[in-house]
């Protein structure tokens, strides 16, 4: 096997593990194959620019010490937005520019589309990592960032309750999911939530206050912690917020005026909105062993030249999609009707059925 040279990079917003994903491309196409790796800064960009960095394992060493496995971000920098297919015949030019014979891309649906694009417009050889927290890829279980974003929301979820349980407050709990619940669903769960609200399941106002009432009522439990999914759908039997509608003060906002509203104020409801704290920290140990995993596999499918494919997570092992089917797919929602959603039913959790 001849020597290749490849370039990786990350794209979109950035997340826990990302940095590990890099350390193992580097060290298994070094190690193993002897092969060239150069990284893209900025995604796009570094394309367009026709940067390129030289990735070794020496740049990694601090003291004999490689921080990479414990690094919260990504040290090529990534981008969520541009005139990227604007400039599509300049960026595809530099991946030919640069003498790529492969380029492994680490994003979400949103990127990894466009980077499908441009790899079918100029014949690159592309294979994909998944990495949102909001794990809404299609064909893989887990994603990138995913499991380190419901650790962290799980600690905020338990700070909170105490907060809560102590001002027999509404603690009323914004976390990130424009379209998917996943986080919503699995951080609720986890940390406890009374209410869980997503976007793929209706609710009612009415009968989240009524699930409060009840906790009250029957359980002495003068406190409540609400999880709202930024992409909830605001109820329909319900107006917008007073000043302003649900999409300038925010679900949070608008899930705790509207309680407050029905309560006639009889009850202290603070509203917060975790917001770009569940994109950083360090990466949990699963997304470690994860982003290792999918990294390894990856220089695995250049080395077998199969490409125009996705690493994948499913039934306990790492396989590779067709990247196509992935995009075909996505974004991928909850299922109503999941086991997870009758768990957080069955243990006394208001979810939402209104229809």
């Amino acid at each position: 096997m001849g020597q290749k040279r490849i370039g990786i990079l990350t794209s979109g917003g950035d997340c826990p593990g990302l940095n590990a994903v890099i350390r193992a491309v580097v060290s298994h196409a070094r190690l193993t194959y002897n092969w060239e790796v150069l990284g893209i800064p900025y995604a796009t960009q570094g394309l367009l620019e026709r940067q390129a960095i030289p990735l070794d394992l020496h740049c990694f060493d601090l003291r004999g010490i490689d921080p990479l496995l414990s690094m919260g971000g990504t040290i090529l920098g990534t981008i969520n937005k541009g005139d990227t297919l604007a400039r599509a015949t300049e960026i595809i030019a530099s991946y030919h520019a640069l003498a790529l014979d492969a380029l492994i891309a680490i994003g979400g649906d949103g990127s990894l589309a466009i980077l499908h694009h441009l790899a079918r417009l100029g014949n690159w050889n592309i294979v994909a990592i998944p990495k949102t927290i909001d794990n809404d890829v299609a064909l893989t279980e887990r994603a990138i960032g995913f499991d380190t974003a419901v650790n962290t929301i799980t600690d905020a979820l338990n700070r909170l309750t105490f907060t809560a349980a102590s001002h027999d407050r509404v603690m009323v709990v914004e976390v990130m999911g424009r379209t998917a619940g996943h986080l919503a669903l699995h951080a609720g769960i986890a940390g406890g939530a009374d209410c869980i609200l997503i976007p793929e399941i209706p609710y009612s106002i009415a009968q989240i206050c009524e699930h409060i009432q009840n906790l009250r009522d029957r359980v002495h439990r003068r406190f409540a912690i609400v999880v709202v999914a930024e992409g909830a759908k605001p109820a329909t039997e319900t107006p917008n917020c007073d000043t302003a509608t649900f999409k300038d003060c925010g679900m949070g906002q608008y899930i705790s005026t509207q309680i407050s509203h029905y309560f006639a104020d009889r009850i202290d409801i603070r509203a917060s909105v975790l917001g770009h704290i569940q994109r950083g920290g360090i990466p949990s140990a699963a997304d470690r062993l994860m982003a290792t995993a999918f990294g390894k596999a990856a220089v695995d499918l250049v080395a077998q030249e199969h490409y125009d494919r996705m690493v994948a997570w499913q039934n306990g092992q790492v396989i590779a999609v067709p990247l196509q089917d992935v995009l075909a797919h996505c974004p991928l929602f909850v299922n109503p009707q999941s086991y997870l959603v009758e768990t957080a039913r069955a243990v006394g959790v208001y979810i939402g059925n209104f229809s």
